[in-house]
């Protein structure tokens, strides 16, 4: 099912990516989070229903992310944001697609937004946290990681499971990046999924998404005992069912 291709952006630069092509057929684009990949449970998950659906499906790993090339110390939400808007006129071209975002990847998916005015027609997104870099990390570092960061320029930010490799050019790319403040007039269907026991991630980032979506049909599904991630095939099957019903009046 996996069958990963490279795109070639530049002389220096190849993305990695899944696809499942349809010449003239709705599109899902599944947007990864933060030094995540598409090897996950979610992207296979989401290109396996888009083939019994017959619909076209594209996943692309950021530059700095898994196998596609770059540093991760290097790249930023804007460089991210193109990454994605280059490879869907690339792959999707002309046609529709729905959107579905994990953690930053909601982030991501929102910038698309000022690029695709009319091929955009649907939002999904899981544990969505838009802004992350300044209202859950630059804010709330304490005094020693953010003098790090302005003297050195990084900061490595461990915890139990990860450590995060977090640069001065991108908290200052990511005060740049707001997408929470402007209103969103696209008139879609806007769905975001949040795990109750996600420690990640409050559940207040999805109900600012859908707060600035002025004209869309918007619904909160607030998954009981999830996690951040809602790897799990238990959650799976929950979000497909909500992919399920914005895609039915699509298609």
């Amino acid at each position: 099912m996996k069958k990963f291709k490279y795109l070639k952006i530049s002389k220096i630069k190849k993305l990695r990516y899944i696809d499942n092509y349809y010449k003239k057929k709705l599109y899902i684009v599944f947007l990864h989070g933060f030094m995540s990949d598409i090897e996950g449970i979610k992207p296979q998950a989401f290109k396996k229903y888009a083939v019994e659906k017959k619909l076209g499906f594209l996943a692309v790993e950021y530059s700095g992310h898994g196998k596609s090339s770059g540093k991760f110390t290097k790249g930023n939400i804007t460089e991210w944001t193109n990454d994605i808007r280059n490879s869907i006129k690339r792959i999707v071209k002309k046609n529709n697609f729905i959107l579905i975002g994990s953690s930053m990847g909601t982030w991501i998916a929102l910038n698309q937004f000022k690029y695709f005015k009319k091929q955009i027609v649907g939002l999904l997104g899981i544990g969505s946290a838009p802004e992350f870099l300044t209202r859950l990390m630059w804010n709330k570092f304490p005094k020693k990681i953010k003098k790090e960061i302005l003297t050195k320029g990084i900061s490595v930010i461990k915890n139990e499971k990860y450590e995060y490799p977090i640069t001065l050019q991108l908290i200052k790319d990511g005060k740049k990046n707001k997408v929470l403040i402007k209103k969103n007039k696209f008139k879609i269907k806007v769905t975001m999924v949040h795990g109750s026991n996600d420690e990640v991630v409050p559940v207040s980032f999805s109900k600012k998404v859908l707060s600035v979506f002025t004209s869309a049909e918007k619904k909160l599904v607030i998954i009981k005992n999830g996690d951040h991630s809602l790897s799990n095939l238990k959650y799976l099957k929950k979000i497909i069912k909500e992919l399920n019903i914005i895609i039915k009046d699509i298609i």
